[in-house]
């Protein structure tokens, strides 16, 4: 099989992102998955098993002494030198910031050409496709390159597919940034007091909107979404009238995502909204206007007051999970 190169996100604890398990998913789908990985020297051992137990084949760590210091650059060289090592047919990131910033320098350096925000990928012969939600979520398209390794960026939490595990050979590679690399002169851990999912890739979503009408009922959203172990999400109406803070915004100007059920309270679905969410897997929507567009991409829609609607699903769930 061709050598499909998947560069890893690690945290800052060293510790694998989450969005691995999709990324070497998406690889396993059109080659064989390389996984690489920027590391400080002497670190990054310890990946190499998780790594293999998620799919990859081989792991490339990188070590660079600014991994951490360094804005991208380490990524940018641990991904050059590990194409030159293995040729791949095609390269995988996550569509994250740093993720798409690496992969378009990448992308310049190797002359290749770029996919980005990738929902879906496959093969058809020789040829690697990738399938784009454009326009607002309204078309799905399919494109492909021809000539040269295929570097895409996969939208987080788009792709399910998992990779067999594996038992990955490995290999260490030095590399050293341009003296151009920008400088992380300090970072700062921000916690949001809960222990509900990062919104970005998570599998379950409750998205609140204008509809519930005040920052007070938008606990109900809350509510809910710990009722299923959810992450909390919101339209930009919601956000602009001051219901949540604006990380919580989903949608063309917010972030895109991709679970398996995305619950929508009181949206009325706006293309801006349904382009950040219209991917998931199951929509369930929640308005009291039978017009409103949210029911046209919904799978299951309740046409009722969310104020009423949403206490009697809470409690249900909560009988359920008493009984």
């Amino acid at each position: 099989m061709k050598n499909v190169l998947t560069l890893i996100e690690t945290t800052d604890t060293s510790e694998l992102g989450n969005t691995t398990a999709g990324l070497l998913g998406a690889a396993s789908r059109i080659g064989n998955p390389v996984a690489v990985v920027a590391v400080a020297p002497g670190h990054g051992s310890a990946l190499v098993g998780q790594l293999g137990a998620l799919g990859a084949t081989h792991v490339i760590l990188a070590e660079c002494e600014g991994t951490g210091s360094l804005l991208v650059a380490p990524e940018l060289e641990a991904l050059s030198a590990a194409a030159r090592q293995v040729d791949p047919v095609a390269v995988i990131a996550a569509n994250s910031v740093a993720g798409r910033d690496v992969a378009a320098r990448f992308a310049v350096r190797a002359g290749a050409g770029l996919l980005a925000d990738v929902v879906a990928v496959d093969t058809d012969g020789d040829a690697i496709v990738a399938t784009h939600s454009v326009l607002g979520g309204d078309y799905t398209v399919k494109a492909t390159i021809t000539s040269g390794p295929a570097v895409i960026t996969v939208r987080q939490g788009a792709i399910k597919d998992i990779a067999p595990a594996a038992t990955p050979t490995s290999a260490t590679v030095i590399v050293t940034p341009g003296s151009t690399a920008a400088t992380i002169l300090s970072t700062t851990l921000e916690t949001t007091g809960s222990n509900r999912p990062e919104l970005r890739g998570a599998t379950r979503v409750v998205a609140g909107g204008r509809g519930l009408g005040s920052a007070e009922n938008f606990i109900l959203v809350d509510e809910l979404a710990d009722k299923l172990g959810a992450a909390v999400g919101a339209s930009r109406a919601a956000v602009d009238a001051g219901y949540v803070e604006q990380g919580a915004q989903v949608g063309q100007t917010g972030v895109s995502v991709s679970p398996d059920l995305y619950i929508a309270l009181g949206i009325s679905g706006a293309i801006q909204h349904r382009a950040g969410m219209q991917t998931a897997k199951t929509i369930v929507a929640i308005n009291s206007d039978a017009s409103a567009p949210i029911f046209d991409v919904a799978d299951f829609g309740v046409v009722g007051d969310v104020l009423t609607v949403v206490p009697q699903l809470i409690s249900a769930l909560g009988a359920q999970s008493d009984s």
